[in-house]
């Protein structure tokens, strides 16, 4: 991969489809190189994956929209607690950055939901906060309390954030991904994911998780100029680590704005958007051919912006009727000047508690709504106490289905 800096230029301004965001003008902000970025290192960079299979997966022909003969199937947060080997491995690896960490560990437990459900999308295990070291932000992920990093709420610490060298800083990202790619089979998709930047200054300015996000919420009025330095740097690096995993084998990125569901949508169009868009549109530059998909929880309010925002596929969380939130985002995307949007979701992870025969007849009810150009999933991570037998019957009841 080459390296290349994104410029002041594309940082400040960002139009295009018909549809524009503006970034607030705000004092530009330091933003270092990589500590060890040099012509060397860059040298060594390994060549990008190249696939040993001809033809699409079935995720990738309905992320196009092409004719396929029963939707994609995949859940957000497959790889995880709720499959019995995996807490197995806690024995073993203790801490989440272990097992993320790790290559030959983070593919065993991103494999697991795919040789225990036979998924149509393999997702690295990894987390949206994996590439901060590389930005000179460090955190932990405790097991009960969950992420904890030092804040970052005054300009001498935004500041001292840099460019990502993802070679240098996250070069198991790379190991995992192609070790992934060469393990799953001809018809899986192998799915990479970035978190936004928004989000990610949630738990940059909180210092770890929040409920009521009021951190940051007091800094957007207090000191917006300071917000939307951060912002811009996370967006400068999360895109370049975003075409790192492309270039490693993922063939769909997933970006979760997972929190900007909190926001008011004038909030949204200026802390969260521009962001948004930032990434997307240099993934499209670098990798035209690679879909994307956007998520944010509670996004009910959002999705006519999400949809402008240009993402191949919009993910609907469980609070949206799929029918409407469907005819929402090709409505937007047609004022927008833009093509058709497909769409991902959204069964509620509540209901894989559920009997079978209630899965089976919400599950199907969301793929009837959806009609083509859908990848079925659920509308939020699964639950870590869900039974792997329901989930299971959830994947089996989509591969059954035909069109």
């Amino acid at each position: 991969m080459k390296f290349a800096f994104l410029t002041s230029s594309l940082l400040f301004s960002l139009s295009g489809s018909g549809f524009a965001f503006t970034v607030p003008t705000s004092p530009t902000p330091t933003l270092h190189p990589p500590v060890s970025l040099s012509s060397t290192a860059l040298s060594s960079a390994p060549p990008p994956y190249v696939s040993k299979h001809a033809d699409d997966p079935l995720l990738i022909r309905a992320a196009r929209g092409e004719k396929v003969e029963r939707p994609p199937v995949w859940m957000m947060r497959q790889a995880g607690r709720h499959i019995k080997e995996y807490r197995d491995l806690v024995k073993k690896y203790p801490t989440f950055r272990e097992r993320s960490e790790i290559p030959e560990v983070a593919v065993e437990v991103s494999l697991q939901p795919w040789r225990n459900y036979k998924t149509d999308g393999c997702i690295l295990f990894s987390d949206i906060l994996t590439p901060l070291p590389g930005l000179g932000l460090q955190f932990d992920i405790e097991e009960k309390k969950g992420p904890v990093l030092r804040k970052v709420d005054t300009w001498e610490a935004v500041n001292n954030m840099h460019l990502i060298d993802p070679f240098e800083t996250c070069p198991f990202v790379d190991k995992s991904l192609r070790i992934l790619r060469d393990s799953v089979d001809s018809s899986t998709a192998v799915l990479g994911f970035v978190g936004c930047p928004y989000t990610l200054a949630t738990y940059l300015v909180e210092g770890g998780t929040s409920k009521e996000y009021l951190e940051i919420k007091k800094m957007m009025s207090s000191d917006p100029s300071l917000l939307h330095a951060m912002l811009k740097n996370l967006a400068a690096s999360i895109a370049e680590y975003a075409c790192y995993q492309v270039e490693a084998g993922a063939q769909v990125i997933q970006i979760f704005d997972s929190w900007a569901g909190h926001l008011s949508p004038r909030d949204y169009d200026e802390f969260a958007a521009p962001y948004q868009k930032i990434i997307l549109d240099v993934v499209k530059e670098r990798h035209p051919e690679i879909p994307t998909i956007a998520y944010i929880k509670h996004s009910g309010a959002l999705l006519e912006r999400l949809a402008k925002t240009g993402v191949d596929i919009v993910s609907l969380d469980w609070t949206v009727d799929m029918k409407e939130g469907r005819a929402r985002i090709d409505k937007a995307r047609e004022e927008a000047g833009m093509k058709r949007a497909n769409v991902q979701g959204n069964l509620d992870p509540a209901l894989l508690f559920a009997d079978h025969d209630t899965i089976k007849e919400r599950t199907i009810e969301i793929i009837e709504k959806a009609g083509a150009g859908h990848i079925m999933n659920l509308g939020h991570g699964i639950e870590a106490d869900t039974p792997e037998e329901n989930a299971k019957f959830f994947v089996d009841t989509v591969r059954e289905y035909r069109y």
